[in-house]
């Protein structure tokens, strides 16, 4: 053998020890946590066509623009809405500094412990709590809040942090993405500052990248220092037909995938299908009682009904979590 066909054998033979074979590399699963069915094959599918270069389907990269719901879509959304639970803790934490809540609703029902009674008072009683708790402090002060709470609080029922109330197969639809040349957008009805903080080390999705509700702001200067003051008045409100107009301001381009759970997010579907070329748009059905929560038509929190039937009418992706997803959250691969 020459010594030219002995490097080369060398060589070839240490590639596949660190890379592994042609044969092997194209056998990765990219989505492990999936079970083999439609909803897998229509996401996989999807991208191959939009990717490959020859596709008549093909999209180029700086268009591969794929947009997530967040609450119930990427984690979990009961018994009630994150966010509304911190917003709940505050409420315990800044009650010393206004001794008027102990009288006023909807304040002096959760300062006894009644979550039901102070939030019979439906969407105004819950935008009450936000704006008490979500302002008067400057978005670096707010910003450090989340951390520290994100950091520490747990869910009500499953006693874990609220990171890992993540959903492990969409973590893996958002790498999948992105590995193909995808950017991925976080567009939710939540608090885009509440968001924010720790979606980057969560979900791999940066600041720039996370659309959501906001409260107003003003500038100021703090002892010679310029700030941004956020204000108790609700700036845009990120749900249903919000979320179009926010991703045209925001994005300046129509996404090429959409990816929800709820009737709140029926209208970015309909915007992201109704472009040109090819589209995808995917519902997360909540069908699971035993690891997670099972509702759709009637729920208060997450109601899936008239997208979940415009999503049968059109042929969209629905995701059935209690057939499709081998396991929910990151914990249960350990």
């Amino acid at each position: 053998m020459t010594i030219k066909r002995t490097l080369l054998t060398l060589f070839t033979l240490g590639f596949v020890l660190v890379f592994g074979s042609p044969a092997t590399a194209q056998t990765v699963d990219s989505l492990p946590s999936w079970n083999d069915g439609k909803a897998k094959q229509s996401i996989i599918e999807f991208v191959a066509k939009v990717t490959e270069n020859g596709s008549p389907d093909f999209v180029p990269p700086s268009e591969r623009i794929a947009v997530f719901d967040n609450d119930g879509t990427l984690w979990a959304e009961q018994p009630m809405y994150f966010q509304v639970l911190f917003a709940l803790d505050r409420v315990k934490v800044l009650a010393p500094q206004y001794p008027e809540w102990k009288d006023k609703e909807p304040f002096a029902s959760l300062l006894k412990g009644d979550v039901k009674g102070a939030l019979a008072g439906g969407e105004h009683a819950i935008l009450e709590i936000v704006m008490a708790t979500h302002a008067g402090n400057t978005t670096e002060q707010f910003e450090k809040i989340v951390k520290d709470w994100i950091s520490t609080a747990k869910h009500p029922t499953t006693k874990r942090p609220y990171t890992e109330m993540v959903y492990q197969p969409m973590l893996e639809v958002l790498a999948y993405l992105r590995s193909k040349g995808f950017k991925t957008f976080i567009v939710s009805g939540g608090g885009i500052e509440f968001m924010r903080p720790w979606s980057e080390k969560v979900y791999g999705v940066p600041p720039e990248q996370v659309i959501g509700s906001s409260v107003k702001v003003k500038f100021e200067m703090h002892e010679g220092t310029p700030v941004l003051v956020r204000l108790p008045e609700l700036g845009f409100f990120d749900d249903k037909e919000g979320k179009p107009v926010a991703i045209h301001q925001q994005i300046g381009r129509r996404p090429v995938a959409a990816f929800g759970n709820s009737d709140g997010d029926l209208q970015m579907l309909q915007w992201t299908t109704t472009g040109e070329g090819p589209r995808f748009a995917l519902y997360v059905h909540h069908t699971d009682s035993e690891r997670e929560w099972a509702y759709d038509r009637k729920s208060g929190i997450g109601r899936l009904d008239k997208g979940l039937d415009e999503a049968q009418a059109k042929g969209w992706t629905v995701v059935d979590m209690k057939q499709d997803w081998k396991v929910i959250y990151p914990h249960e691969k350990r």
